[in-house]
This record gives structure tokens, sequence and C-alpha cells, in this order.
């Protein structure tokens, strides 16, 4: 999740229970309620487009969003759970959980090269090959980066980034418990072709042996 929060819009539902859910579905709406923060639950409506929509995008249960909803202040949430029908498999319920300031939440956060212009690396033609384009944090809800920066000053071809090369915002823990690559710098591919023909003309050159006979 790199750059500003997304708003995430829905409707106040004032009818609550199964009748009043079979009824929001009927009219192109998914029910969902919204709890946590120390507050009282409400109950709401998403229009089901919408939310299919954001649910082929990917990673929904993992993304922060900012609530919007008429007659309430805004608020940050994360979804918990999608209901699904057992045949179709189309969402029929959401549950959202609102957000403290000092919550720890799993996101993921995109990653940006800076300072190309000081990398010797691409300077010489190399190539930047990004293994990883955003990284799963653990991270504090009040604290979250909008992107995770890898400078690439002085970096040569050969060289490899990893999450360690990367500073992480206060309090906040990769997922993953090792040092993965997040990038590489490789050699122009007209270089690297170059050093197989010298390979091969140097194995050619190699001259054949033969086995002596004695007489």
């Amino acid at each position: 999740m790199a750059g500003k929060i997304p708003d995430f819009e829905a409707q106040l539902r004032t009818d609550t229970g199964k009748g009043a859910a079979r009824q929001a579905r009927r009219d192109g709406l998914v029910p969902g309620v919204v709890y946590g923060g120390g507050e009282d639950p409400i109950a709401i409506n998403v229009p089901f487009n919408v939310l299919l929509k954001r649910l082929k995008a990917g990673r929904f249960l993992s993304t922060l969003f900012n609530l919007k909803v008429e007659g309430k202040d805004d608020v940050r949430v994360i979804c918990r759970n999608v209901q699904r029908h057992v045949v179709k498999d189309l969402p029929t319920h959401l549950d959202f959980m609102r957000l403290k300031q000092t919550t720890k939440i799993n996101l993921f956060i995109g990653i940006e090269f800076i300072n190309e212009d000081e990398c010797p690396a691409l300077k010489a033609g190399g190539i930047l090959v990004p293994v990883r384009n955003e990284v799963e944090l653990m991270v504090t809800a009040g604290d979250i980066p909008e992107t995770l920066t890898v400078d690439l000053t002085g970096l040569e071809i050969g060289d490899t980034i990893t999450i360690s090369s990367i500073t992480l915002p206060s309090g906040a823990k990769a997922t993953i418990d090792r040092d993965f690559v997040i990038a590489n710098l490789q050699a122009p591919a007209s270089l690297t072709s170059a050093e197989d023909e010298e390979d091969d003309v140097a194995a050619d050159e190699v001259p054949a042996t033969t086995e002596s006979t004695d007489e």
C-alpha cells in the first residue's frame, strides 16, 4: 500500500436483522458492520459493484482504508472478514475493525528507489531489477509510512539490495524473518552477451588433448 490511504465509502444502515440484510442484497448492496476502537458498532451497506472491484484488486484484508460514512467522522479501518455465498462465492457480509493509533497491523508498503543519478551501476549502463515492489510490514496504525525508500547512491553492478538496506519506521518489522532481496543491480545485457561470447571463444581455443602411445 503505497501513497495516500484510500477512501472507502459506505452508507449508514438504520435497519438491522436478517430481513434488512436480505433487502440490502436485493438492492445491490452488501451489509456490514464496523466495530472496535472503543465505540459502539454501526451497521453499514456497501455497493456490491464497488466492493467486488476492491476484492478483485487483491489484498483487501491487508489494506488500510479511510472509511467515510455520511453523518459520521472518518475513521481508519481494516476489514477482518468477508463472508461469501456458499455456492456463488460472492460477498454477502463485511466486518470492519476500527483502528486506534497504537494498533499493530500487517500492511503491504510500496518500494521507492531514489538517487538514480548517483548510482555508478546505472551510470555504467547497468540495470535495476526489482524483486519486490512492496513489502509486508507489521506497523503501528498511527505511524504508517507512505513508501519504503531505497537509496541507490554509490551502488555498483553486482550489488544486491536486501530488506536490511532499508530504514524501517520506528516499531515496524517485516513479516518475513530473514534478510530477503528487494532488488539487484545487473550488468547490461550487451555486456553479458559479450562475456558469454568470450567464454565460447576461449573454450574453442583450448587445444584438444591427445593420448600418448607407447612405442
